[in-house]
C-alpha cells in the first residue's frame, strides 16, 4: 500500500472555521478518488492529510486537480529511528537510479522535538550513506538532480523524493455558487477556473451562436469538470438568437448599430442573472480583461453592468493575454479554445469603445419604447 502526503495552505489560517474547510477538502478528495475508481483510505494528523492507496500514480493525477491542495508527495513512513530513515532514503535513491553522474541533497525537518537527532545531523548521516552507496555527489542547491525530504513527525518519519504541485486555493463548494458565462474563447474557462479555485461552485452558461463555438464551450466544460471534485457540472445552453435577437433588430431599427456589443453583453448578463436566481447562485462570472479588446473598457463595463441584479465577478480584469493564455495551457483548455472559430454574427462594423452613460440611457429608453420590429426591417 502506497502513501501520499497531502499539503494544504491557507486552510490552516482559517482559525475557528478551519474544521469546516478541512471537512470540505476531505469530502472533495474522497469524491475525486471515487470518480476515478481509486480505492484508498485517508487520515489526518498535525496539519497534514495522508492518502493510502495501491494506485499511487492514478491517485496523484486525480489529487493534483483538487482545489485546496497545495502539493503532494508520494512517500513512505518509517519508525523514527536513524537506521530506518537511512534505509528508506537509500531505497528511494536506488529507485530513481541515482548514480555517480548525478547529484543529490537531503532536507530534513524535525517537527517532533523528542527525536534526539537534530535536522543538520540527520542530513549529514543520511547524505553520507547515500553518497557511499551510490557514488553520487552532494549538491545543496536547487540544481541538485534529486532532493530527498525527511520529515520527523510524532506519528512517524516521512521520506519522499518529489513534490507535485496542486492547484491550491480553497476547497470547491466553500465559496457558494455562481453562473459562469462560457464562450468558445480562451478567457471565460480560465475565469471560471479561477473562481473554482476560490471555492466557488459554477453553473456554466453558454449562449449558442454556432455549433463550432458551442462544441468548444462544452469541451472546455468537460475540462473544468475534471477539477470539479465535490460538485457536478451541468452546463446550460441557450440560443443566443432567442435571448438577444429582438434587441439586435431594435438597435438596427433605431440606427444604434454601434451599441450592439454593449447591449448584447448586457442582455446576456440579465439572462444570466435570471438563471442565477433560479439556481440559487449569488453572482455571475465573466472572462473580461480591462482593455484587452476595444469593447472591454471601463465605460463599456459600466454600461453593460447597469441594473444587473447580481454581482459580476471578473477575475481576469487585471491580467493580460499572455498571462491568461499561460493559465489556459496549465488548466488544459488552451488547445480547445484555439480551434477553428466561427465569427460573431452580430458584430457591428464599428463597435462602440466608450459608452457614455447619458447616451446609453437614451438608447435604452428608446429600446424599451420600441415595439415589434421584425416586419418593419425585413428580418
Amino acid at each position: 500500500m502506497g502513501l501520499i502526503l497531502v499539503r494544504y495552505g491557507e486552510i490552516a489560517l482559517k482559525g475557528g472555521n478551519r474544521r469546516y474547510f478541512l471537512k470540505r477538502l476531505r469530502d472533495n478528495i474522497r469524491d475525486g478518488l471515487k470518480k476515478n475508481g481509486i480505492q484508498g483510505a485517508m487520515q489526518s494528523a498535525q496539519g497534514r492529510l495522508y492518502v493510502e492507496t495501491d494506485q499511487v500514480e492514478d491517485a496523484l493525477s486525480c489529487l493534483s486537480r483538487v482545489f485546496g491542495i497545495v502539493s503532494l508527495s508520494p512517500a513512505v513512513i518509517v519508525p523514527s529511528e536513524l537506521g530506518a530513515i537511512q534505509t528508506a532514503a537509500l531505497e528511494w535513491a536506488r529507485q530513481v537510479g541515482l548514480g555517480p553522474s548525478k547529484s543529490f541533497r537531503i532536507r530534513a525537518r524535525r517537527a517532533d522535538k523528542t527525536f534526539p537527532v537534530i535536522s543538520p545531523q540527520i542530513e549529514r548521516e543520511v547524505g553520507q550513506s547515500i553518497r557511499e552507496a551510490s557514488g553520487s555527489r552532494v549538491d545543496l542547491s536547487e540544481a541538485a538532480d534529486l532532493t530527498i525530504d525527511i520529515e520527523v513527525r510524532p506519528e512517524g518519519t516521512f521520506v519522499y523524493g518529489g513534490t507535485i504541485a496542486g492547484p491550491g486555493g480553497l476547497p470547491l463548494g466553500i465559496g457558494g455558487r455562481a453562473v459562469a458565462l462560457i464562450s468558445g474563447g480562451i478567457d471565460s474557462p480560465v475565469a471560471a477556473w479561477l473562481m473554482m479555485k476560490r471555492g466557488c461552485s459554477i453553473i456554466p452558461l453558454h449562449f449558442r451562436q454556432s455549433e463550432v463555438e458551442a462544441s468548444k464551450a462544452l469541451d472546455n466544460c468537460r475540462i473544468l469538470e475534471s477539477y470539479a471534485y465535490g460538485q457536478e457540472i451541468r452546463p446550460i445552453v441557450l440560443e443566443h438568437e432567442q435571448v438577444f435577437g429582438d434587441t439586435f433588430r431594435k438597435l438596427h431599427h433605431i440606427g444604434a448599430e454601434r451599441w450592439i456589443c454593449v447591449f448584447c453583453k448586457r442582455t446576456l448578463l440579465l439572462r444570466a442573472a435570471e438563471i442565477a436566481q433560479e439556481h440559487g447562485a449569488r453572482a455571475i462570472i465573466t472572462g473580461e480583461s480591462l482593455g484587452q479588446v476595444a469593447s472591454q473598457t471601463l465605460a463599456n463595463m459600466e454600461a453593460i453592468s447597469y441594473r444587473v441584479p447580481k454581482p459580476i465577478l471578473r477575475p481576469l480584469i487585471g491580467l493580460d493575454k499572455v498571462e491568461i493564455a499561460a493559465l489556459a495551457r496549465r488548466i488544459g483548455t488552451f488547445a480547445i479554445s484555439t480551434r477553428d472559430s466561427a465569427p460573431c454574427p452580430y458584430l457591428p462594423q464599428y463597435p462602440l469603445t466608450k459608452a457614455e452613460m447619458g447616451e446609453f440611457l437614451r438608447v435604452l429608453t428608446e429600446l424599451e419604447e420600441s415595439g415589434d420590429v421584425h416586419e418593419s426591417i425585413g428580418l
